[in-house]
């Protein structure tokens, strides 16, 4: 059975000078790496897990807590997510309009057939024996599809009453769950009681442009964490009361994705283009531990247990050393902008090394998104030109670029 949730919080002291085994967070020295970003990871349990790699199309798979991983499907697609119901069936999401499942632990996949077909798949969640929820997608527009048959078929809901995207859903029964994302309003968090049928909104960042990227269930499930996504400050948000009230806490990047807590106290975050940073104050202060970067998924089974996805697979067990690896980056596109300053029109080359989808928006330097430009998919590794007027006033601007492997914002001047 799958752990989901922490239903107990022990606190965590670190005593100096005495030789004793802490949690801590290390790469695995064998985990696969250098495909690119690890979009997710899953664990049926604390040996048996997946991995979905994003740019390269790849899934892999440990049965001794990843020490060991064994290739098993490599295509020409982005995959984002990937779940499993039990040791045989499971999915995996791509943001190419793209939907598998397999019934023999990841040896062969199958095509869902869904009508209408969604155009990608951002967030997958199993629950009980046979109900899997999903959602799509971080572009618009926003939808939910559920299967009560272990994925033989599937409901298909359009969730634009209450959203423009969704990019996770978390479940704690076949009934009671929440999704996130984005709405013209800002990024939000939404709550079903009775299987997707009906949803209330229960928080609202009210910045347009962030989106909710990840949630975390702690105490019983009356904790909920979330990780927010911006153009321009990234948040750490928590509730301790399911939901009725919120507390925001700004974090060092604008790309925040993963998030895992063991405790109020002490958790963990990061992002596209962000390192693997820690807090031991609530969100307080954070401090970039050095592991790496690029983190998508942080899955905690316990306070003393846990895997994260990203450059590569990081697991958090008790250890007496911490190995340092530096935070490297790879960038899926090159932006040119040309000529500076920018007169009426904003030109705009990208250079995409795979199929993609990219999201163009200006923001003001106060971070208020002011227009989004364009959403346009990418159907293969080329080079393509945009060109936009720009009747903003003469000022300093921030053109924000976001893809399947995330966000960053470039300045310009206009004249």
């Amino acid at each position: 059975m799958k752990i989901k949730t922490i239903t107990t919080l022990i606190a965590i002291f670190a005593i100096p000078f005495l030789s004793i085994a802490q949690p801590t967070w290390r790469a695995l020295d064998n985990a696969p790496s250098g495909f690119g970003r690890f979009d997710d990871i899953f664990f049926l349990n604390e040996q048996l897990g997946w991995a979905a790699n994003g740019p390269s199309g790849l899934v892999f798979k440990t049965t001794d807590g990843g020490e060991s991983w064994e290739q098993q499907l490599e295509l020409f697609s982005y995959f984002r997510n990937i779940e499993f119901l039990d040791e045989n069936i499971g999915f995996l999401g791509t943001l190419d309009g793209i939907f598998y499942r397999t019934t023999d632990g990841g040896e062969n996949w199958q095509d869902v057939f869904i009508q209408p077909n969604p155009e990608a798949i951002c967030g997958i969640d199993a629950v009980g024996e046979n109900t899997v929820y999903a959602c799509g997608a971080w572009f618009t527009p926003a939808y939910f599809i559920k299967s009560s048959d272990a994925g033989v078929s599937w409901e298909y809901i359009d969730m634009s009453a209450y959203a423009t995207a969704l990019v996770e859903v978390l479940f704690i029964d076949e009934q009671f769950g929440y999704a996130s994302g984005q709405n013209n309003e800002g990024g939000i968090i939404l709550r079903t009681e009775d299987g997707g049928a009906n949803w209330e909104e229960i928080y609202n960042s009210n910045n347009p442009g962030e989106y909710v990227w990840k949630l975390q269930l702690m105490e019983n499930n009356t904790y909920i964490y979330g990780s927010v996504q911006s153009g321009f400050q990234g948040k750490l948000i928590k509730s301790f009361d399911s939901g009725a009230t919120w507390e925001a806490k700004n974090f060092p990047d604008a790309s925040v994705q993963g998030i895992g807590f063991v405790s109020p106290t002490q958790g963990w975050m990061g992002g596209h283009n962000s390192g693997f940073y820690e807090t031991t104050d609530g969100g307080d202060t954070w401090n970039n531990t050095a592991l790496g970067g690029n983190l998508n998924r942080i899955l905690i089974f316990n306070d003393h247990f846990g895997y994260a996805s990203g450059e590569t697979i990081y697991k958090f067990e008790e250890s007496l050393s911490v190995t340092d690896f530096s935070n490297e980056q790879s960038d899926d596109i090159s932006i040119t902008i040309a000529p500076v300053p920018i007169k009426d029109k904003l030109k705009i080359s990208v250079e995409f090394t795979h199929i993609d989808n990219l999201l163009i928006e200006v923001y003001n330097m106060n971070g208020r998104l002011l227009q989004s430009l364009i959403r346009d998919r990418v159907p293969s590794a080329e080079t393509k030109h945009y060109s936009f007027d720009f009747n903003y006033p003469a000022g300093t601007y921030l053109i924000n670029f976001q893809t399947n492997n995330g966000r960053r914002s470039h300045k310009v001047i206009k004249e």
